[in-house]
């Protein structure tokens, strides 16, 4: 996969613009692999940002996953910019902090070690936030 090769780029623009286009093959496993390897880059932290921002704007299970993979591994600066991309995609609506909440339940269950811890810290961002925007009426 191309992105893939682009996620291994010396540049960390590279880096992230792979990141960002990898996000939308979130569900194929070498794209995930790809994924969890640039949101904990070890290069540069933007690659992380930009990363976990737009596999979380997925808003979905398979967006969440390899965002709820790092927190166990991260260390404290990445797992800063993992935080703020969750406050930056989930801060404005309620509905997707809901949904999100949940699908960090889903994921606190049904998968591995490093999945359940991670769901759980997201979970904990997402309980502190008080979105914007309340649910539609």
């Amino acid at each position: 996969m191309a992105l893939g090769e682009l996620g291994r780029s010396h540049d960390h623009r590279d880096r992230a613009d792979a990141g960002h286009g990898l996000a939308a093959f979130a569900e194929l496993p070498e794209a995930f692999q790809a994924l969890l390897e640039l949101v904990l880059d070890p290069g540069d932290t933007f690659v992380t940002r930009v990363t976990a921002e737009a596999v979380l704007r997925r808003k979905d299970r398979t967006g969440l996953a390899p965002v709820a993979s790092a927190p166990a591994v991260a260390d404290d600066n990445h797992a800063d910019w993992i935080e703020t991309a969750v406050r930056d995609v989930f801060s404005i609506f309620s509905d997707d902090r809901d949904d999100a909440l949940e699908l960090c339940a889903e994921l606190s269950w049904e998968t591995g070690d490093r999945v359940r811890s991670g769901a759980r810290r997201l979970q904990d961002i997402l309980a502190e936030l008080d979105p914007v925007l309340g649910p539609a009426v």
